[in-house]
């Protein structure tokens, strides 16, 4: 993708608060593909000292919404209906997840995650499906 098509994009993940919770950082980007890296953080462990479960699926999953994004524009409303993810290995470090749109449907969208720790050892995959709600009302709209 140009800098400039991912810009928009970038401004819309940006405020989402999930994103400046996890300290997420965007990586490389692309048409329906997407990778974002966390930080390992202690506070974010689980019971066995290493990143928890549900943060990875977080991870995934935002991941996952913002490579529709890329298709479909910042604009576009979506929701999770399926998501599955089998745990491989701990991860100790930063993990980085590395999602790609599997098939761009007119209502669903299914897609594929790798999640890697900083060694580039596979950690996870998950899939996650969405579906497409329309897009956001202008600012200031109030459904009248």
């Amino acid at each position: 993708m140009l800098p400039t098509a991912i810009q928009p994009i970038l401004a819309r993940i940006e405020r989402i608060p999930i994103y400046n919770t996890l300290e997420m950082r965007v990586g490389e980007v692309g048409p329906g593909r997407f990778e974002v890296t966390i930080p390992r953080r202690q506070n974010y462990d689980g019971i066995f000292e290493s990143l928890h479960g549900g943060i990875l699926m977080t991870l995934a999953d935002s991941t996952a919404a913002f490579a529709i994004l890329t298709l479909t524009g910042p604009d576009q409303r979506m929701t999770t209906t399926d998501m599955n993810i089998r745990f491989l290995a701990p991860c100790l470090s930063d993990a980085t997840a590395r999602a790609r749109v599997i098939k761009f449907g007119r209502t669903l969208c299914p897609c594929a995650v790798d999640v890697v720790d900083a060694e580039e050892n596979l950690v996870a995959v998950a899939q996650v499906t969405y579906m497409l709600l329309g897009n956001r009302p202008p600012a200031g709209h109030n459904g009248g």
